[in-house]
């Protein structure tokens, strides 16, 4: 299996891999865009017997990138499902009809605007207080700011990134020092 891709899973999706964050989301770059579409079907298909999921939400061929999101798909379905976020994804054209087809849409909205629609934050597990608050406030007045901003309880919020931090930190160490990606991965 390609090692880079391997490596940039490790980097940006450590707390997902260990099961303290629902999803992660980071942009590679390939050798072409198939070689992009095999790694992420090859560490999809290793990685759901984890409870893990691997997909590729946009490409750009022009760079042979593409914008991979990595998520346990039971957790983020729980979160699409949770009344607040299913009322403010509905409200903003969604259709309640499970987690794949809500990725299809989010996938499709992600290629046709040119920044991220902001929503993408509940994919994400980001608080849904935060989300609309960065909506609303438009990237301003935030409490505090790490792996997104938060609009609420900035201790709860700074707490949250730090944990993500710590893992990310343990997992490249143990990942440099040898240990194979697989067994660093915590099942559903």
């Amino acid at each position: 299996m390609e090692p880079r891709f391997e490596t940039a899973l490790i980097t940006h999706c450590a707390p997902t891999l260990a099961g303290v964050k629902p999803a992660n989301l980071f942009r590679f770059r390939s050798e072409s865009l198939e070689q992009l579409r095999r790694d992420a079907a090859r560490w999809d298909e290793t990685l759901k017997l984890y409870g893990v999921r691997v997909r590729v939400l946009k490409e750009c061929p022009s760079l042979n990138a593409g914008m991979l999101y990595v998520y346990r798909e039971s957790w983020v379905g729980r979160l699409l499902a949770e009344e607040g976020s299913r009322a403010f994804l509905e409200s903003d054209g969604y259709a309640n009809s499970g987690v794949s087809a809500m990725l299809d849409q989010l996938s499709e909205r992600m290629c046709m605007e040119a920044e991220y629609p902001h929503e993408i934050g509940i994919f994400l597990g980001y608080p849904l207080e935060d989300v609309v608050g960065f909506i609303e406030n438009r990237g301003w007045n935030y409490t505090c700011c790490g792996y997104w901003k938060a609009y609420g309880d900035p201790a709860a919020a700074q707490r949250c990134f730090d944990r993500y931090r710590k893992c990310t930190a343990v997992y490249k160490e143990r990942y440099a020092r040898g240990v194979p990606l697989i067994e660093l991965v915590v099942a559903a």
